[in-house]
């Protein structure tokens, strides 16, 4: 089974940047970003299609964060600009196989990073 790392996490203020990163020890069609803030339920960041690197985002933080890999597939990297105190949460790489552009396509989550923004 696929193994997730993700590093990058921080402290940042309010309009500042933070670039996390998930290293994948295999393939996976679909690679994304989640977060879940205390007391929240996990929500859907990010996905992206790693054979036509289409990438896809929630409203939430779309023109803020860009989602893109490396050459050889095994970094994901989630670029978060003009941070604000509602992005604060822990971040999860996830996988899965189809439907990359949705929540329920993923199956298979890391053990996160932690984003803290203060205002």
């Amino acid at each position: 089974q696929v193994q997730l790392v993700e590093s990058g996490g921080g402290s940042v203020q309010a309009g500042g940047s933070l670039r996390l990163s998930c290293a994948a020890s295999g393939s996976s069609r679909c690679m994304g970003w989640f977060r879940q803030a205390p007391g929240k339920e996990r929500e859907w960041v990010a996905g992206l299609y790693t054979d036509s690197r289409r990438a896809f985002y929630a409203d939430s933080v779309t023109g803020r964060f860009t989602i893109s890999q490396d050459n050889a597939k095994s970094i994901l990297f989630l670029q978060m600009n003009s941070l604000k105190p509602e992005d604060t949460a822990m971040y999860y790489c996830a996988v899965g196989r189809t439907f990359c552009h949705l929540p329920r396509g993923y199956d298979f989550w890391g053990q996160g990073t932690q984003v803290t923004v203060s205002s």
